[in-house]
């Protein structure tokens, strides 16, 4: 009998399955529900990592396995993407019989929500940035994506960087001595500087720094992302317990709201089916199509939904629709339920796994006040969108939860919000407000490197 327990625990396989089971059973335990998984994950991604850098620096044993893990990031973001989507098609599909009459109701209120929580966000970023020197100042864009925890946002952040990077060293010469030696320490952090000795940029300097510009986008990200998870977790569990809302309460007269928009609506009802998986596979193939899909927007540059939005835009709007001929989109909620539950364990297990080594290495040195910024951006942003939606808006706890989390564009921080309540509710919420706050992302990303830092 041969088992190789190196190559074993460098096989993604064994870790997902490990990461979410002992994640679940830690959620259990400590009544967090399945974010546990995202803590389980965080750890054993970590120490996977530290076994791999081990493995390659001796040189022995099963280097290509080791190498082959450090080169997916522990994870292929093909498995993160895969149950990402399948998590929001049933959200988006469970949530789809009410967003006619929540946008109808609360849909101007969204739209002002999801542009102040990402204001918010980039106003705190920018703050942040010039209160500590993080070196490399494209990394607090990335910091700002990561904790608002927005993909498209990142590639947004990438494609600013670069553009702004690429106009600092054209114009190296015209620029402040401070500015000429945060460009040479960006393509030299090693060594101290003195920008009056270097007259101009030579083409290898140039390409040096554009390249490390979009890399400290990447770094900033990788850290504030799953910082930005906590946050959003920990708020959606403790918001109402600090502002002392009778979730209960909340809940009872959401649902009578619900029931007189609905009596006035004449909502078409349509008999689910038990499952239709070709309705539900085109429901998320169309939806990561759409989310593909570029807009061009003038000096912003292109927008798009990316997957997470495309997937769950469409789900809503099948879900809404019903049936297409033999397709059936109303589907039992049970099933739905299971499939949500099983996309949303699978998720932040990944999450963790694949960005453990960052957090945890985070923790000394620069890194820790990019932690320390992703978490100020992300508490602000949310707290003050609580108390603005809750108190000015007035809008109900049920909807709220998921309108802030669309705001800070958080899909686990939706599952969260579901788990909370015990209720898809939430989804519609966030469904209507992801949009507008994914535009804003995209806004005040390009903004922020407007801005002299």
């Amino acid at each position: 009998m041969n088992f190789d327990l190196i190559k074993w625990m460098m096989n993604p396989f064994p870790l997902m399955f490990i990461a979410t089971v002992s994640g679940l059973l830690l959620g259990k335990a400590l009544k967090i529900g399945t974010s546990g998984a995202l803590f389980t994950g965080l750890g054993m991604g970590w120490a996977v990592m530290k076994v791999a850098n081990n493995v390659i620096a001796s040189g022995e044993g099963n280097v290509k396995a080791a190498k082959n893990l450090l080169e997916v990031n522990v994870v292929d973001k093909g498995f993160f993407l895969l149950f990402l989507i399948l998590f929001v098609a049933a959200v988006g599909l469970l949530a789809a019989d009410k967003i006619a009459i929540i946008i109808k109701k609360y849909g101007a209120k969204f739209i002002i929500l999801g542009f102040l929580i990402t204001f918010l966000g980039a106003g705190t970023t920018y703050v942040m940035a010039l209160i500590g020197d993080t070196g490399n100042p494209y990394e607090v864009s990335g910091v700002y994506t990561g904790a608002l925890t927005s993909s498209p946002g990142l590639a947004a952040a990438l494609e600013t960087a670069r553009e702004h990077a690429v106009e600092w060293s054209g114009d190296y010469e015209n620029l402040s001595e401070y500015n000429k030696n945060r460009i040479l320490g960006i393509i030299d952090p090693s060594v101290e500087h003195d920008a009056s000795k270097v007259a101009s940029l030579t083409p290898e300097q140039i390409d040096t720094f554009i390249v490390n510009a979009e890399a400290g986008v990447g770094v900033g990200h990788a850290i504030g992302y799953p910082f930005g998870v906590v946050i959003v977790i920990l708020a959606m569990r403790f918001l109402p317990k600090l502002f002392k809302l009778n979730v209960d309460e909340e809940f009872k007269v959401f649902r009578s709201e619900m029931k007189d928009a609905e009596a006035a609506s004449n909502v078409k009802y349509i008999e689910p089916c038990t499952f239709d998986l070709i309705a539900f596979a085109l429901a998320c193939g169309i939806g990561y199509t759409f989310g593909m899909i570029k807009i061009y927007l003038g000096p912003l540059g292109y927008f798009s939904l990316g997957s997470t939005g495309g997937v769950l835009i469409a789900s809503l709007v099948l879900g809404y629709i019903g049936r297409i001929g033999f397709l059936n989109f109303r589907m039992d909620k049970k099933i739905l339920g299971v499939i949500r539950d099983m996309g949303l364990a699978f998720f932040l297990a990944i999450v963790g796994l694949r960005y453990g080594f960052a957090v945890i290495d985070s923790l000394s040195g620069s890194g820790m006040y990019l932690a320390v910024v992703s978490i100020t951006v992300g508490l602000i942003s949310m707290l003050i969108g609580f108390i603005f939606g809750k108190y000015v808006l007035k809008i109900n706890w049920i909807m709220l939860s998921g309108a802030i989390c669309g705001g800070m564009t958080s899909t686990p921080g939706l599952g969260v919000a579901i788990d909370a309540v015990g209720s898809d509710d939430p989804a519609a919420g966030y469904g209507a407000t992801y949009p507008f706050a994914l535009f804003g992302m995209v806004l005040f990303t390009i903004i922020l490197h407007k801005l002299p830092m």
